[in-house]
C-alpha cells in the first residue's frame, strides 16, 4: 500500500500568523491549516483533502514566500 501526501505551499509572501494543525491533527476539506497575514489581511490557508497533518514546516512569526512548504498532509485511505 502506497501512502499519498500533499503538500500545502504558500501562494504569496506572508507572515505567519498562527499554526491551527499541529502534526497528528486530523482534517478534512476546507479545514484552516495555518492563519498568514499580508498587507494587514488575515489569509487562512485551507486544506483541499481529508486526512492527517504529517508536518508543519513553519512557526509562528516566520515570514514565507511564494512557494515555501507550509505543511505535508497525508490523505484518508479510501474506503472501500
Amino acid at each position: 500500500m502506497s501512502v499519498v501526501a500533499d503538500e500545502i505551499r504558500a501562494e504569496m509572501v506572508a507572515n505567519v500568523l498562527e499554526v491551527v494543525a499541529r502534526e497528528g491533527t486530523r482534517v478534512s476539506d476546507g479545514d484552516t491549516v495555518v492563519l498568514l497575514e499580508s498587507m494587514k489581511m488575515e489569509i487562512p490557508v485551507l486544506t483541499e483533502i481529508e486526512g492527517t497533518v504529517v508536518s508543519v514546516a513553519v512557526k509562528e512569526g516566520d515570514v514565507v514566500q511564494g512557494g515555501d512548504l507550509i505543511a505535508v498532509i497525508e490523505r484518508a485511505a479510501e474506503s472501500e
